[in-house]
């Protein structure tokens, strides 16, 4: 399973005005959690995406992702 990490220590607080990956414009205040993917990692990641498929990633593949930024968010909830 391929690693991704975030830096829960570097999550703020801040007004974000921005496009979204889906070309929605984003403009609110919310937190800002730095999410880290090794480069040696990036392929196995994307090896297991099919953006055309709507099961695409799995479900054990969307947890990893899931958890590590819900945590990164208590935390920074919790610090706030």
């Amino acid at each position: 399973m391929p690693a991704i990490h975030v830096d829960q220590e570097q999550a703020i607080v801040e007004t974000v005005a921005a496009t979204d990956t889906d070309g929605s414009e984003i403009n609110a205040e919310g937190f800002v959690i730095p999410v880290v993917i090794p480069l040696s990692e990036v392929g196995p990641w994307l090896a297991l995406y099919d953006p055309t498929s709507g099961t695409s990633p799995s479900a054990a593949n969307s947890r990893i992702i899931a958890r590590a930024v819900l945590d990164a968010l208590i935390a920074a909830a919790e610090a706030t």
